[in-house]
């Protein structure tokens, strides 16, 4: 389920699927500062698209319903990075490149967008410059891009703990109806974590004798009080999913983005349409996540 546009038109294109924090569990604190994190994850059909193509120069275009946001973030685009990283390793066979990325998620807001588009970048230029690098060595390179881009590499259900580098799949976990939600309004991580109260918390530990529902709900995402005392729409839009029919509803990542599972995609589709015409100037997505077994 994704948007058609003008990355179509490449030759080489990529998925940037959203990627859903169905738990977070922060369970302690690096000297370095970086803090240590439990994950349940998973990943939408929803996301970003980006097309790749042989150009006389590099070049790097931008559409989408967020696009505008990201166009005056010129190098800093994790984009543009994963590009210069990944010559940087294969050398003389990385040409120019045309790099579109269609943007239609909202940004830095707690669901991988730019860490997604920079694994979406990794896979596509591999693809487009012929080449290939061992496991272990594209990992090390993702991770240089950011803790999330291993994970967005992997685009399934994982559990990844550290400050997640360490991967574990999922296989059994199953697709989820699901509806995002964002007040667009940004989040700043540091600020959240800042107000973390406690940074060594009981780990993730998935009891699944009552059903995958139950066992996401027994789990937490620990951000989520810090986050909605800096943004309180947070709240609001958790018990409006709750009122669409949301059998559970939950921030994800560092938020602002957060997500109702409901027991269909048709009961999605409906809770994503009135929540819509309630509030037209946020963000709303009726999805479906990949199921462990893709």
């Amino acid at each position: 389920m994704r948007e058609q546009g003008m990355a179509d038109a490449f030759g080489v294109t990529e998925e940037a699927r959203a990627k859903i924090n169905l738990a977070l569990h922060v369970t302690g604190q690096r000297a370095d500062g970086y803090h240590l994190l439990d994950m349940l994850v998973t990943f939408a059909d929803c996301g970003d698209r980006l097309g790749f193509l042989p150009a006389p120069a590099d070049a790097f275009t931008l559409s989408g319903r967020f696009g505008e946001t990201l166009a005056g973030d010129g190098g800093t685009n994790l984009v543009i990075r994963a590009r210069d990283l990944l010559r940087e390793v294969v050398g003389a066979l990385a040409f120019p490149v045309h790099i579109h990325l269609q943007k239609n998620l909202p940004v830095a807001s707690g669901i991988g967008g730019g860490s997604a588009d920079a694994a979406a970048t990794l896979r596509g230029l591999m693809r487009l410059w012929g080449t290939g690098l061992p496991v272990e060595t594209l990992a090390a390179l993702a991770l240089k891009l950011g803790a999330d881009v291993p994970m967005c590499l992997e685009s399934r259900p994982l559990i990844a703990r550290g400050i997640g580098e360490e991967i574990e799949a999922v296989p059994d976990l199953p697709a989820l109806a699901m509806v995002l939600a964002n007040p667009l309004k940004g989040v700043s991580t540091p600020e959240v974590f800042r107000r973390l109260k406690a940074k060594n918390n009981p780990p993730l530990k998935l009891a699944q004798s009552a059903g995958w529902l139950a066992a996401i709900r027994a789990a937490r995402n620990d951000l989520e009080p810090p986050a909605r005392e800096v943004v309180p729409e947070i709240a609001v839009i958790s018990a409006m999913l709750q009122t669409e029919g949301a059998l559970l509803a939950r921030m994800s990542g560092s938020g602002a983005t957060c997500f109702g599972i409901f027991a269909d995609m048709a009961t999605a589709r409906d809770a994503a349409a009135a929540l819509h015409e309630a509030r037209p100037d946020w963000y709303f997505q009726a999805t479906q996540t990949v199921s462990g077994g893709i």
